[in-house]
């Protein structure tokens, strides 16, 4: 008798320490209140730390508050964080080391680092992969296969993601794949 009990003990307490685990083992989370809903995403600071402080600096500072999400590929991802709702770049003097190498994979609802084609040029643009994107993973450390910074990931707000990534898209200030009613980021918190 016992030793059932003594088993039932083990086997309520061995899924309650791994949720305790898991918990203590997740990273800072951000909200994103937009004109679309919120979405609240988790960010892995110990995969990707120079990312992670830079990205919460920007949040903290207010940096994300007034932007869009300016360029939005349905069955691909959508991007933000870098224009103003009348698409006026934010200026920025931030240029990231690429932490691509850190395993994470774009996959879907994964959030990584916009680039231009310096692999070590990331500033504050940001998107959410729609699907899995394994073209954009990691390969060698070369200007082809830096891949992008996987930085966190959508924990909340999947939904919303996804309406962004349904809404219609145009040419737009000489922009391609701009939505022609603007997605705003109202608001950018840390989730305390």
């Amino acid at each position: 008798m016992k030793f059932y009990l003594l088993m039932s003990i083990i086997a309520f307490a061995l899924p309650v320490a791994a949720a305790i685990a898991e918990e203590a083992a997740s990273g800072p989370r951000v909200a994103l209140e937009t004109s679309k809903g919120t979405i609240v995403m988790e960010l892995a600071s110990e995969d990707a730390p120079v990312t992670t402080a830079s990205f919460l600096e920007a949040v903290r500072a207010g940096f994300y508050d007034g932007t869009v999400f300016h360029r939005v590929i349905g069955n691909f991802m959508v991007q933000g964080g870098g224009y103003g709702e009348d698409l006026t770049l934010k200026p920025t003097d931030t240029a990231l080391v690429n932490e691509a190498d850190n395993g994470l994979m774009n996959e879907r609802g994964t959030v990584a680092m916009a680039r231009r084609p310096d692999p070590h040029s990331a500033s504050t643009q940001f998107f959410v992969n729609l699907v899995d994107n394994p073209s954009l993973n990691h390969r060698s450390k070369s200007d082809q296969g830096w891949g992008y910074t996987v930085f966190g990931r959508v924990v909340d707000g999947m939904d919303v993601v996804d309406a962004i990534g349904a809404v219609e898209t145009g040419f737009v200030a000489g922009m391609q794949d701009v939505p022609k009613e603007p997605v705003v980021i109202e608001k950018a918190t840390v989730v305390e």
